[in-house]
């Protein structure tokens, strides 16, 4: 278990366990420059996230709003590096960087299966927010102990 009491009063040190997600590039995700949308990666960074929530973390985004939070990006840095086409498959990986006392830095890669080569890398900075009031939650340690595998 994570105790904020060890570590800086800003963050704590991550575990960096990496998960994975497969996705494939749709028609929908095309800009008229012919490949994917800068917006997307943003989506597909959030899909392999919340799967990998249920998955990995055993913890489902469902499960956060039975308790009465949710997650909102603070901010994000994406580096883009090879271009993604119609029908691409990708895997995403993801893992924690950081863990705050109200957020988590997730980076990740996304990796052109085809070519195992990175099209794109960076990260987000997520603050776990009260659905009440809207307002920046401290993380339960319950919930800080599920993210530490």
């Amino acid at each position: 278990m994570l105790d904020l009491h060890l570590y800086s009063p800003q963050i704590m040190e991550a575990n960096r366990s990496k998960f994975e997600s497969i996705l494939k590039v749709r028609p929908d995700d095309i800009d008229m420059n012919n490949h994917v949308h800068s917006s997307k990666y943003i989506d597909y960074v959030l899909a392999a996230r919340y799967e990998q929530m249920e998955l990995n973390y055993k913890m489902p985004m469902q499960e956060f709003i039975k308790h009465g939070y949710g997650w909102v990006i603070k901010n994000t840095f994406i580096e883009f590096k090879r271009p993604l086409l119609l029908g691409d498959e990708m895997k995403i990986i993801t893992w924690i960087d950081e863990m705050h006392k109200d957020g988590v830095k997730v980076c990740y890669d996304i990796v052109k299966l085809s070519t195992n080569k990175s099209c794109s890398s960076g990260y987000f900075n997520y603050t776990m927010v009260s659905l009440t009031t809207g307002r920046a939650e401290l993380i339960p340690d319950w919930i800080k102990e599920r993210y530490s595998i």
